[in-house]
């Protein structure tokens, strides 16, 4: 039997990678990722070489069904240099710790995007719709825009088997968000982005595009923007009880503004403005329950007796869910070092 593999990577291109995939066939494939050969692509293609010099390596790193194609699947891979070195846009090698000590959830925002009228859904031509409010969490064609589309994507997201945990509609019309769960940042950075994949193929079948900048209607506009807000946890802030745990770990990120901000992806400053439920970019904040805090420490968090998770809202919808966890690693083991 011959089989698609769908190899998937992303680009070079700066200051927001995009997706890229090609379909190798093949007979015989097991399902396996050690039967998933190295691959290559045209990096000029994909501003990740020059012409004279233009191989890039597809290294496989996850696969999972594709249960939207016959015999298929996905092949999450990472771009190496032809010498088998990361190539600079590599962002899964910049996670040097992987061990399953570090959980991450990613609350994916976005907003589907109508290509013909260059707005979200819902969005009569010319104009705004009503003002936010009742589209978050909604139901009803009058408040509740691209339904179709979301739920396909996550019959396809949990028939591949991700660690998908759900899906809501947001603030905004037409703005949605998917959360997804792993034990392992590569595996969570893995899961993402081919959720995103998925979000990305589905919508075309709709006629519609998918927009993660964090603040596509305007810094000026009074509608919320899109994060990736990140939740994290690592053994003793799951395990110790220790309320001195999740201070050190906070006051840790209060130092390291510009390492954090740097991977939270573009356009961040249009979002973070410290308006609709976001502390301003240059400044550093945290609370129980506090959704205008850069970080957030949860209630159930304290309830449990100081045993859980943080959440670090900062993280834009574009960022890379990659590089955002190597930096969380980073800088929570500096705080209880």
């Amino acid at each position: 039997m011959k089989s698609k593999l769908e190899y998937i990577w992303l680009d070079g291109y700066k200051p927001t990678q995009t997706l890229r995939s090609k379909t190798q066939v093949r007979d015989n494939f097991d399902g396996t990722l050690e039967a998933c050969p190295v691959w290559s692509f045209d990096g000029s293609s994909t501003q990740q070489a020059e012409g004279n010099d233009s191989d890039c390596l597809l290294k496989p790193v996850a696969v999972y069904p594709d249960p939207d194609r016959a015999n298929a699947y996905l092949v999450m891979t990472e771009v190496m240099n032809a010498d088998g070195t990361p190539h600079p846009s590599n962002g899964r090698a910049t996670i040097d710790d992987d061990d399953s000590d570090f959980w991450f959830g990613f609350e994916q925002e976005y907003f589907l995007w109508d290509i013909k009228t260059n707005l979200p859904p819902g969005f009569p031509s010319g104009g705004y719709p009503g003002p936010q409010g009742p589209y978050y969490c909604s139901v009803g064609a009058q408040n509740a825009f691209g339904r179709e589309v979301i739920e396909d994507h996550m019959d396809l997201c949990l028939e591949a088997g991700l660690n998908f945990e759900g899906i809501n509609a947001e603030v905004a019309a037409g703005q949605w968000e998917f959360q997804i769960f792993a034990k392992g940042a590569k595996k969570a950075g893995d899961q993402t982005w081919i959720a995103r994949y998925l979000l990305e193929r589905t919508a075309e079948r709709y006629g519609l595009a998918i927009n993660y900048e964090p603040k596509p209607l305007g810094k000026e506009l009074d509608w919320n923007g899109s994060g990736m807000h990140a939740n994290f946890s690592n053994g003793p802030m799951r395990e110790d009880g220790d309320e001195s745990i999740f201070t050190k770990i906070c006051e840790a990120f209060s130092k390291n503004i510009d390492r954090h901000i740097s991977v939270y992806g573009a356009n961040n400053d249009q979002r973070l403005t410290g308006l609709h439920e976001t502390q301003a970019i240059d400044e550093f904040s945290y609370g129980v329950s506090d959704r205008g805090a850069s970080i957030r420490i949860p209630i159930g968090t304290v309830e449990d007796g100081w045993k859980g998770r943080l959440e670090d809202r900062r993280t834009a919808s574009n960022a890379d869910p990659y590089k955002v966890a190597a930096a969380i690693i980073k800088t929570t083991k500096e705080g209880l070092a």
